[in-house]
């Protein structure tokens, strides 16, 4: 009696310890673009699904990216998100910035209509507010 009281102690905390799913399609803040995010294999990974509101004054291309064979590549369609796992409450991987070109280590948590984004450079870090799209 006692084994199966601790194996369901184990598996209850083992449950709430696991972070909420992240699949789907989310909005990033300034509503331009529309992220899905989906398994890769064992991981999670998102790429820009559509631009909403092409914008001249940016590029359509990845022409920031530190590659040159990569600068041609579009901006719709581009993976951002990838090597996510679970790790406690949250996901961890890398996210890649087009605007920037660089890529950043990355954390994702969601709660409730809301992903919430982290990128860190060293110990600077900052968050973003995605909403779930429809």
């Amino acid at each position: 009696m006692k084994r199966l009281v601790l194996a369901a102690a184990l598996v209850s905390s083992a449950a709430a310890a696991a972070p909420a799913p992240i699949t789907g399609r989310w909005l990033t803040p300034e509503k331009d673009a529309l992220v899905e995010v989906g398994p890769c294999g064992a991981q999670m990974c998102g790429r820009i699904a559509r631009i909403l509101h092409p914008n001249p004054a940016r590029p359509s291309t990845d022409r920031n990216n530190p590659d040159p064979a990569l600068r041609s590549r579009p901006i719709q369609g581009l993976a951002i998100l990838s090597g996510f796992t679970a790790d406690g409450d949250r996901w961890k991987g890398r996210i890649y910035d087009p605007r920037s070109g660089r890529t950043y280590r990355s954390e994702l948590v969601r709660d409730g209509a809301t992903l919430k984004v982290k990128g860190c450079l060293g110990p600077f870090c900052r968050t973003q507010d995605w909403s779930r799209a429809n």
